[in-house]
């Protein structure tokens, strides 16, 4: 049977670092003074120091963005946020895609699958990008649409499935987020925080039958019981409303180490030497480590990433993965180059992949 492979990785980010900005500019969301303060705390506790978005941070300490797209009392509504996603997911693609040196493979292309949960519209991402980079009119699009931080897994799970069916098959597979679109004024702190880690990212993977890059070996799927109002996406008028309770990590940490064995098949958590876990945030990947019991620098790259993009939703293991391709590319890895991704979302629902580094 064909081992499918991601042969390359290609990742961006917009030109503006907002979190700075968004941490001065939150607390004037919140009228308690208590609230404020809680806030600052979980701030400075965030492991976070940078965010990018589409957004350019206005330096008037009254406002958040130059375009004024989010004003006190006059928040965008849902179409003007939309005509917003529109107007700035093709420069992001396309930004990841030069990463990829797309330029290089864009004849061979014969699937394209784009996945995001925080802007559509039609002709949408995937017509656009087939056009802006003369790929074949015939390549077969996929939307992964609404699935939140996990559908890169969903994503490179149907890129493996079809390569396994069609070994010839080169399958271009873009998660694309604006997540930092979706600010909402709210007084609620648990809102508020929620936005403290979410920022906007790309990242685009080639995935063929090529021996070459990482190696995907299989995927699961586990649904942590009595926890679907955790992780909630819905749209509203104002955008789309997330709800992140502050019981998640909790709930991973209960959940997680029954559902461990068959996520490893049966391999035990020190037979694995990279952990790819999706930074949902510090508290995510603490449950994670504690859950596995796993040696704190086993989660370095997803801490990295963290602190360096925060959470790009379905974009972001991708990048932690890239971190680990690089990596072997420059210095090879000792031991069996065993992994496992994994990322959480509405559900609660935990998807993971087990993948191994095959020759650079």
């Amino acid at each position: 049977m064909t081992t499918p492979h991601i042969n390359r990785i290609g990742t961006a980010v917009p030109a503006h670092d907002v979190h700075r900005k968004f941490v001065e500019f939150a607390p004037k969301l919140l009228s308690d003074e208590r609230a404020r303060r809680l806030f600052q705390r979980m701030a400075e506790r965030c492991q976070i120091e940078h965010r990018y978005s589409s957004f350019e941070p206005d330096p008037d300490p009254d406002g958040l963005d130059m375009e004024r797209f989010f004003r006190r009392g006059a928040f965008p509504d849902t179409a003007a946020r939309m005509r917003w996603y529109e107007r700035h997911a093709l420069g992001l693609a396309e930004a990841s895609l030069d990463a990829l040196e797309i330029e290089e493979c864009r004849g061979r292309i014969t699937h394209l699958i784009v996945a995001s949960c925080t802007g559509f519209y039609a002709p949408g991402l995937d017509l656009q990008l087939v056009e802006r980079f003369g790929l074949n009119a015939s390549v077969e699009r996929t939307i992964v649409g609404f699935m939140g931080c996990y559908a890169a897994m969903n994503a490179l799970k149907l890129a493996r499935h079809i390569v396994r069916s069609e070994p010839s098959a080169n399958v271009l597979v873009v998660n694309l987020e604006l997540c930092t679109l979706h600010l909402q004024e709210t007084d609620d702190l648990e809102q508020v925080l929620s936005f403290l880690i979410f920022a906007d990212g790309c990242a685009s993977c080639l995935v063929s039958a090529e021996p070459e890059g990482i190696a995907l070996e299989d995927f699961r799927a586990t649904v942590v019981p009595d926890s679907g109002g955790q992780i909630t996406w819905r749209i509203g008028q104002q955008g789309f409303d997330m709800f992140l309770a502050g019981a998640v990590p909790s709930t991973i940490a209960r959940g997680l180490p029954q559902a461990l064995g068959g996520i490893l098949g049966g391999r035990s958590a020190e037979d694995v030497e990279l952990w790819a876990v999706h930074p949902g945030g510090r508290t995510i990947l603490d449950a994670v480590e504690q859950a596995a019991g796993l040696e704190p620098d086993r989660l370095a790259d997803s801490r990295a990433v963290l602190r360096d993009f925060g959470n790009m939703s379905s974009a972001t293991v991708v990048f932690v993965l890239k971190r680990m391709l690089d990596r072997f590319r420059q210095t090879g890895m000792g031991g069996n180059g065993l992994g496992c991704a994994m990322a959480f979302g509405p559900g609660l629902t935990a998807e993971s992949m087990l993948f191994r580094m095959a020759a650079p």
